[in-house]
């Protein structure tokens, strides 16, 4: 997933952080806020529905920084 956010979105991002874990930690969060969390859903997230979140977020970010 974080090649195709990388993809996606490389110009609109500053960095993207991946942070290795065990026991089942699977989190995506942008600017500090959680977007999904596999610990509280006990499922992976949906590789494409989580692209088109955080292009919305991105998108709205854009839109209140003008």
């Amino acid at each position: 997933m974080a090649s195709q956010i990388l993809t996606e979105y490389k110009m609109r991002i500053e960095r993207l952080v991946l942070v290795p874990d065990k026991g089942g930690c699977f989190e995506i969060s942008l600017n500090g806020d959680l977007l999904y969390s596999k610990l509280k859903t006990g499922e992976f997230p949906d590789e494409s529905r989580m692209i088109g979140v955080i292009g919305k977020r991105l998108k709205s970010a854009d839109a209140t920084a003008t």
